[in-house]
């Protein structure tokens, strides 16, 4: 179940990132500002961390086997209609990748099922390694302009659109939800704002937003810090941008892994500890080789086993039969905590010309989670003392 749920995350986390490393293509086509370009590769974002508020609810209900190859077949739609339809248009554009964040969602039916399968024990390690299923946009960043420039742009998202048929079909023979689920019931609206009001599901959403945030926001807006800040071609900022996100995907295991062996919360703290300083590193725009280079791989690997830690406290602290709902709601904090960057640092850099506020924002920012989480959340996850 853990090798399927991850397969599916990583082929749509495959077609949820398509647009990203095109940016620099549609920028040129369509005649995009700094901004609309940000606002191109962040629409997929918002939308698939929205989406999993009722996804993760949907998915407590009705359970993942329904859910994973449904999902998986409906994100089909948007990715045929920005191949084939919508490329020519920035509204089109808009609008196709709306819909292409359905392909994000999928992180809040995996973990609930993830959960289920695995003693507490064991849970970290296991959410880490479907958690690496956010490698899927590291193959959409090394495949997509190779293949767009090789056989043209609806060629990338055709093989994609095929890959999630095929799995679709695959989930719905394969996926088995654990023996003894209880369906929840109930309006989904209401067990969305039961959950929503647990103090955990707002701690836990904090730090997604940063660590997960980061990763993501990263991820799509990369390419285009590495083309202005340091004059970088498009594919060689693909290929830096998806060694980035390799090593932030395996780092996430790890991150599940040292917080079984050591308890979340150290964890966290040593990770936002290492992006604070080396995001500051990065905001002295040093060169790219290799202060500038090993600051980005640092935060990488700390955004990525931070990731995997919020998910191993989720598992030790979401009630029994919320686990769907706190992770849609956590993962969609997640997302919005990388949305919101590109349109800062598009903004940013349209004003200033250089992208230094941007970055120190980023360092206040993971202090900020660093202490919180060191002095505020201590007892988090951890069985009570006796009196």
């Amino acid at each position: 179940m853990l090798a399927v749920a991850t397969v599916g995350f990583a082929i749509n986390f495959w077609a949820w990132a398509l647009v990203s490393p095109l940016g620099a293509f549609f920028t040129d086509e369509l005649g995009l500002s700094a901004l609309e370009k940000s606002l191109l590769v962040a629409v997929p974002v918002v939308v698939g961390s929205l989406g999993r508020i009722p996804v993760g609810a949907m998915t407590d209900r009705f359970g993942a086997r329904l859910m994973f190859p449904l999902i998986s077949a409906m994100t089909i739609l948007p990715v045929l209609f920005i191949g084939y339809v919508g490329n020519d248009s920035y509204p089109m554009m808009l609008l196709g990748g709306f819909v292409l964040g359905l392909g994000g969602t999928t992180f809040a039916i995996g973990v609930p099922l993830v959960n289920s399968w695995f003693p507490p024990a064991k849970r970290g390690t296991a959410l880490g390694i479907f958690g690496a299923g956010m490698g899927g946009t590291a193959i959409s960043a090394f495949t997509t302009v190779g293949l767009k420039d090789s056989f043209g742009l609806a060629f990338p998202f055709t093989l994609v659109a095929i890959l999630l048929a095929l799995y679709g079909v695959a989930s719905y023979a394969l996926l088995r939800d654990a023996p003894g689920r209880t369906a929840v019931t109930g309006g989904v609206l209401r067990r969305t704002w039961e959950t929503f009001r647990l103090p955990v599901t707002l701690q836990m959403s904090f730090l997604y937003a940063v660590g997960f945030g980061g990763f993501v926001a990263f991820s799509v807006y990369l390419p285009t810090y590495l083309r202005d800040a340091f004059g970088l071609t498009p594919g060689d900022a693909a290929l830096r941008t998806a060694g980035f996100v390799v090593l932030a995907v395996i780092m996430r295991p790890v991150g599940g892994v040292l917080s079984d062996r050591f308890h979340p919360l150290p964890v966290l703290v040593g990770c936002f500890a290492v992006v604070t300083a080396f995001a500051a590193v990065s905001a002295l725009e040093r060169p790219l080789e290799w202060t500038g280079t090993v600051a980005f791989l640092a935060m990488a690997a700390a955004l990525g086993a931070s990731s995997g830690a919020v998910f191993a406290l989720v598992a030790l602290a979401a009630p029994a039969g919320k686990v769907g709902a706190v992770t849609g709601i956590v993962g969609a904090a997640g997302g919005l905590g990388g949305f919101a960057p590109p349109l800062v640092m598009g903004a940013i850099y349209g004003w200033s010309g250089n992208y230094k506020p941007g970055l120190w924002l980023l360092a206040g920012t993971a202090l900020l989670a660093a202490a919180y989480t060191f002095w505020g959340m201590r007892s988090v996850g951890r069985p009570a003392r006796a009196k």
